[in-house]
């Protein structure tokens, strides 16, 4: 006697019903399909607009715009310490230090490039007196430092009781309002300001700490070919060119470029990379001031 069950047809589904349970089984595995295939893309997609943003700032720092920040009081009234600004690379054309870079994480250089195996620059135009400039220390090519061109190739320049003669004239110096610094360990101090007038017209502010500084006083400085004198505008704590040993003059293939524009700037209780310090650190007023000419 036969125990196997005979299968009834009650018990078979029709090839419609079987075929309509399995439909749901193949949708879900393309539905998981499409999303793998569209998080994939998503993914690639984030990448990828990230190292199109990388490239187009690589490009634009490379060939345009270079940032920097300022470090040092030298250029006090025009530039502060905390003032982060972007310097035009082709202001004055492209020499052999336009393209330096290095990678120095925590102080320790990995990777350096530059300055470029030829003289002279591509592209090339003359600072003019006024100019903001950057340019590498001659006795020290890794250094930046950043001051104001003040004579020419050829120039004669020599400063008397704390003017500045260019060509044996006089720039024109009048006193305005003091300045009153507003934050660090001088902060409320009163400052005596100046404004001068280039014989170009180029007009700025300087500072006078002193009433007979060290370099109130200067012989005459011939300015050679191809070389610029260049001074910082805090007058009597700026080394700059009336230092022949430690600045001296900089030579036209070492300028970097011209200062243009402050685009962020705090003071000493505040970081650009810390945010949590921003409160009460920015000084909102100073971003966006036009340095170039």
């Amino acid at each position: 006697m036969s125990t196997q069950r005979e299968t009834s047809d009650d018990d078979k589904l029709p090839a419609a019903a079987s075929d309509a349970a399995r439909e749901p089984r193949q949708e879900r595995q393309g539905g998981a399909a499409r999303r793998g295939r569209k998080d994939e893309g998503s993914v690639w997609g984030t990448v990828r607009l990230v190292l199109e943003a990388l490239l187009i700032a690589f490009v634009i720092r490379t060939f345009f715009y270079q940032p920097y920040n300022i470090p040092s009081s030298s250029m006090v009234p025009t530039l502060l310490v905390g003032d982060y600004l972007f310097v035009g690379k082709l202001s004055y054309g492209y020499g052999p230090y336009s393209f330096n870079f290095s990678f120095s994480p925590f102080g320790y250089e990995l990777f350096s490039f530059g300055p470029l195996p030829f003289k002279g620059r591509i592209f090339a135009d003359e600072p003019e007196r006024g100019d903001i400039i950057v340019f590498k220390l001659p006795r020290d090519p890794k250094v930046d430092y950043i001051k104001r061109v003040i004579g020419l190739p050829g120039d004669r320049i020599q400063v008397i009781d704390g003017v500045v003669h260019i060509n044996g004239q006089p720039v024109k110096r009048q006193r305005i309002e003091d300045r009153v610094v507003q934050d660090g360990p001088y902060a409320g101090m009163r400052v005596p300001q100046y404004r001068e007038t280039l014989p170009n017209g180029r007009s700025y502010v300087v500072q006078e700490m002193l009433e007979n500084g060290p370099a109130d006083n200067t012989g005459v400085y011939v300015v050679p070919e191809g070389h610029y004198f260049v001074m910082g505008d805090n007058r009597d704590n700026s080394t700059d060119s009336r230092d022949q040993y430690m600045v001296g003059y900089i030579p036209y293939e070492n300028l970097m470029g011209e200062a243009k524009i402050i685009f962020f700037s705090h003071n000493e209780k505040a970081s650009l990379l810390m945010p949590w310090t921003w409160f009460g650190g920015i000084r909102f007023w100073r971003i966006g001031t036009l340095l170039g000419s």
